[in-house]
């Protein structure tokens, strides 16, 4: 029997995900040691600045910077997370804004290179014009990409207030959050009919927006990529175990060729955003992942 190798492992709480933290789905060859790290964002500048864990959900935008810059991950062909993402653009109600009214304002973000904002700067584009600079962006965190430069046309420094209370305060006209969405009548979307306009975007697409994949790290990778593989596939399990009434979309992605398509969209999308130094092409991307996982992970 060979031996069982176990791998630091930094995964969120998803329906994906809960028979791999429980132990029910599992695999002799690899043990999944997690380590619970909330919000999960938290886990992202470590696993790309110091290869903190052998597997480790990341955010789409944050793996193709640490591909671009050099950074000792390999993005694996596997979605965690995905939502629909033009109903995270808010507003306080005491003085909302219309979705033509935004160019010239000042947005709030968690940080420019958090892939839910890159998302609302893509629909604002694709939906009103509005480009990426016709908006002044507030930050309150660093990307967890050292070696990115946020555009000039960002701004960090919040003074320690949440996005919130930015909003409370008339100090920013409009905000990006994701699951920290605020409940409740003190807010309002920016997007009126986000629901009717995602649902188009799903009918034209197929997917929802990817939000979060996995990634390994390219240590273990070269030391042991029988174990990466066997992970992987605890991940396929784990996901068609997942029981979805009929016609609601799967937020989750495998497969090389699945993810062409949505891959192929967002580098696009961050380069027009200036996220990306230079283009990554679906070879370099995916490579890496390939070679260890085989060609039957496609």
């Amino acid at each position: 029997m060979p031996e069982c190798t176990v791998l630091r492992t930094v995964l969120a709480d998803h329906p994906h995900t809960a028979k791999l933290k429980s132990g029910e789905i599992g695999d002799e060859r690899v043990a999944l040691s997690f380590t619970d790290i909330a919000p999960v964002h938290r886990a992202f500048a470590p696993m790309v600045r110091e290869e903190a864990y052998d597997l480790s959900e990341l955010a789409v935008v944050t793996a193709l910077q640490a591909i671009a810059y050099g950074r000792p991950v390999v993005l694996l062909p596997a979605v965690v997370a995905a939502r629909f993402q033009r109903g995270c653009l808010i507003a306080h109600a005491a003085g909302p804004v219309a979705p033509a009214q935004l160019a010239g304002t000042r947005v709030g973000v968690r940080s420019y290179t958090q892939t839910t904002g890159m998302w609302v700067r893509a629909h604002l584009a694709e939906d009103f014009g509005l480009a990426a600079d016709d908006i002044h962006w507030i930050t309150h965190e660093e990307p967890h990409v050292a070696q990115y430069t946020d555009p000039g046309f960002v701004t960090r420094g919040s003074g320690g207030n949440s996005l919130p209370d930015l909003l409370r305060e008339g100090r920013i006209d409009a905000a990006v959050l994701g699951n920290d969405l605020p409940q409740g009548e003190e807010f309002v979307r920016v997007v009126p009919d986000a629901d009717a306009r995602d649902e188009q975007w799903w009918s034209r697409h197929g997917y929802m927006p990817v939000n979060h994949m996995v990634v390994a790290g390219a240590s273990v990778c070269r030391r042991d990529p029988q174990a990466v593989r066997a992970a992987y596939h605890l991940l396929l399990r784990a996901d068609a175990a997942v029981e979805r009434p009929d016609g609601v979309p799967a937020p989750t992605l495998f497969g090389f060729d699945r993810l062409r398509e949505p891959i192929e969209l967002i580098v696009g999308t961050c380069l027009e955003q200036g996220l990306l130094p230079r283009k990554l092409t679906p070879e370099e991307i995916f490579e890496p992942a390939r070679s260890v996982l085989g060609s039957g992970s496609t």
